[in-house]
């Protein structure tokens, strides 16, 4: 019985859905050269969601200054995924497949994204090397900072495990695109599962 509780624990762990409030799910803040109209972050949420009263803000790793503030509007489209812009001053943006456009230019590391509501803080990224009087406002421990013109994503969009340095990776930015987790295994997998784990018991 021990085998069978600690197998779907372990299976639990590895397909944590995020909850039902929208999370951040990739970030891009750093292009060469100028990030005018290049910035963009996206939020994974359940479709339909409406944004409005939600905020993402940029802290600042070494006083804890916020230094964006975007106040969010729309609806999270079928896909899941809605995509926040840098605007040119043309009111236009680099990057393809935007939801809304704001203006806003995060920092390079270490520094953190906060997506909030009028209750509190929803979900956090902080990223870079923080030192200890440095201001982090993430989750768990830091991701890694992105080098020019590659992004922060979750592995998957709808996985938050509370930790920024498990969830997030980098690579090459991809607004508007995201893996999501595999389903959790239904009754009969753990079932199986946990009797073949009686079977690989040793005999006394």
């Amino acid at each position: 019985m021990l085998r069978i509780l600690s197998t779907a624990a372990l299976l639990a762990a590895l397909a944590l859905p995020a909850g039902a409030t929208p999370v951040l799910s990739e970030v891009f803040y750093d292009a060469t050269g100028s990030d005018d109209g290049h910035s963009f972050v996206e939020i994974y949420g359940a479709p339909g969601t409406d944004l409005v009263g939600l905020t993402i803000e940029g802290i600042n790793g070494s006083n804890g200054a916020v230094t964006d503030s975007v106040a969010l509007s729309g609806l999270i489209p079928s896909d899941g995924l809605f995509v926040v812009a840098d605007a040119l001053a043309d009111g236009t943006s680099l990057v393809a497949d935007f939801d809304l456009l704001a203006d806003f230019d995060f920092q390079n590391g270490p520094d953190s994204v906060v997506l909030r509501d009028a209750g509190g803080v929803l979900d956090a990224l902080g990223y870079g090397s923080f030192g200890a009087g440095d201001s982090f406002a993430g989750e768990g421990a830091a991701a890694p900072d992105a080098p020019a013109d590659s992004s922060l994503a979750r592995l998957f969009a709808d996985v938050d495990t509370g930790d920024n340095a498990s969830d997030f990776a980098v690579g090459a930015p991809t607004p508007g695109q995201a893996p999501t987790s595999v389903p959790e295994p239904g009754t009969a997998a753990l079932l199986g599962l946990g009797l073949l784990g009686l079977a690989r018991r040793p005999r006394v």
